[in-house]
């Protein structure tokens, strides 16, 4: 597991195929993105912990709520977003694919959540997790295109419609039981809400 994911890191693509292919690292990628999941949720909870400007936020409900059920509530719409790409592929280009090779290969390619660890330096929170998503964004689309055969331009309006899901579902939980005027149910960037 660790060696796909340093390959992946360093853009070795070719470890997809060997991960398509390994029926027991469905296992390995499911835990790869609650993982993920964890360190973004300890990252936005160590925000909390730190943040000066927000004395009186409870730091124990974001350690429950982003940390605990949040990982927990984003592994589990991550397979919307697989499940989403899969039904796209499916339906509207009539690609056959492989369900448990898409989430294979797609959980390896959502390790870089796991950067948004660092959105507990206040001041690049947002950049940091943004870009932790836009390379899992990318990389799941070199996973699809691997477990697929799909184009380009298909695993790119497939991946799209499925992140989009995924992205709307999270924020919906950030907005649940919300932690001071915060967020949520949801990890790393995602905690935080927009209430405006």
């Amino acid at each position: 597991m660790a060696v796909w994911t340093s390959r992946l890191l360093r853009l070795d693509f070719g470890a997809f195929e060997e991960i398509r292919a390994e029926p027991w690292a469905t296992t390995s990628a499911v835990l790869i993105v609650f993982g993920a999941s964890l360190f973004a949720g300890l990252g936005s909870w160590l925000w909390a912990v730190q943040s000066p400007d927000f004395p009186s936020l409870d730091k124990t409900q974001v350690l429950i709520r982003s940390f605990l059920l949040g990982s927990i509530i984003q592994t589990v719409v991550w397979f919307l977003w697989v499940y989403l790409v899969y039904q796209v592929l499916f339906r509207a280009y009539g690609l056959g694919a492989d369900f448990v090779e898409l989430v294979r290969t797609m959980g390896f390619a959502f390790a870089p959540v796991a950067l948004s660890l660092f959105i507990v330096f206040a001041g690049f929170a947002v950049p940091i997790g943004m870009l932790a998503f836009a390379m899992a964004l990318l990389l799941t689309n070199v996973a699809i295109q691997t477990a697929t055969d799909a184009a380009v331009r298909e695993a790119t309006v497939a991946n799209l419609a499925g992140f989009g899901a995924f992205l709307i579902v999270m924020g919906v939980f950030a907005n649940i039981a919300e932690v001071g005027t915060f967020g949520g149910l949801a990890p790393g960037i995602l905690f935080f809400s927009l209430d405006l």
